[in-house]
């Protein structure tokens, strides 16, 4: 059922396919869908999962001191591999960091960016968390909208120097 999410959502936005689509591709009845989803905003969640994980090991891959001239390899991969599925990717976050991708992503790097800095002693976890992941999810969308042109090593650059700052602020 996920891939023929993606497959549905390839062509149209998230909001534009039913579940009736979805089904009919996946070549399963509603009676399963809903034994195993309570709608199309859980299965893409679901479906979504695994990129999130990707962005989100991505963005930490990296040990010592960051360096801000260069992104972690796995970043600029992802961010490669993304665009590959770019149209299929914004029927799921949608411009600004929203949709069951944008919520999914934002919660999981939050989370991730808190417990890395708490463990690093650094200050103002929550906060800069939360920064962290709101400017990670947006830009990521705006880009895969069109709203930001860069290619993709340009655009893990970019978003690497934007989080690394955000990072080394000084902070009361």
């Amino acid at each position: 059922m996920r891939a023929a999410l993606f497959e549905e959502c390839a062509g149209r936005p998230l909001d534009e396919v039913g579940v009736a689509a979805v089904v009919r591709r996946a070549g399963v009845g509603r009676a399963t869908f809903y034994l195993h989803y309570g709608g199309l905003e859980e299965l893409a969640v679901d479906a979504c999962a695994e990129v999130v994980r990707e962005a989100v090991d991505a963005l930490h891959a990296w040990r010592g001191t960051p360096d801000p001239a260069r992104p972690p390899e796995p970043l600029t991969a992802f961010f490669g591999e993304l665009a590959e599925r770019a149209a299929l990717h914004r029927g799921l976050l949608r411009e600004g960091g929203g949709g069951p991708l944008g919520d999914l992503l934002h919660r999981e790097l939050r989370e991730r960016s808190r417990r890395e800095r708490e463990l690093a002693g650094a200050p103002a976890p929550e906060l800069v968390a939360s920064a962290v992941a709101a400017t990670f999810t947006a830009l990521l969308a705006d880009w895969l909208h069109g709203r930001i042109a860069a290619g993709p090593a340009a655009m893990a650059h970019a978003s690497w120097r934007l989080l690394i700052s955000l990072h080394r602020t000084p902070l009361p």
